[in-house]
């Protein structure tokens, strides 16, 4: 009797473990996974918002790095944000806080294309309203934020 409990109560929780491992994998895992669907405009907005890193900026006495130092924009309509190096050293565009944009990844420019050399740009399309601020890696003196409005679409 006893061989026959400890027998029901191993095929009870191995049939508890595969329904587990089931929800886990076909029903929790797409959803939590799942990008949101998004507005054409918030996607690929008609406008940008364009911010300069400013000669000199790699040197600390220089106090105009990226310009506009709080860029403003609208979700929808110009919140795709272009920096431009127009500084002889390479610099990064890096949040202050990790942000990751669930259909644009992580707003890093090192993560994703490395350090803007000069004369180059980087571009990052924010999907959610807010305020992002950010930073130069290698020269941590360089501030700036981006507030990102929302929008009528």
């Amino acid at each position: 009797m006893e061989n026959q409990a400890a027998g029901i109560s191993i095929i009870a929780f191995i049939v508890a473990v595969g329904a587990s491992m089931g929800y886990y994998q076909f029903i929790y895992l797409p959803q939590a996974n799942a990008k949101p669907i998004l507005p054409a405009q918030v996607l690929n907005p008609p406008q940008t918002t364009k911010i300069a890193i400013s000669p000199g900026s790699s040197q600390p006495s220089q106090t105009k790095n990226f310009v506009p130092k709080e860029g403003d924009a609208v979700l929808g309509a110009s919140n795709k944000v272009i920096w431009t190096n127009h500084d002889t050293v390479p610099h990064s565009v890096t949040s202050d806080n990790g942000y990751k944009d669930l259909i644009n990844g992580q707003f890093n420019s090192i993560s994703s294309i490395g350090l803007v050399l000069p004369q180059k740009t980087y571009q990052f399309t924010f999907t959610t309203d807010g305020t992002y601020p950010y930073h130069c890696e290698p020269h941590p003196w360089m501030t700036g934020k981006i507030v990102i409005a929302k929008g009528k679409f």
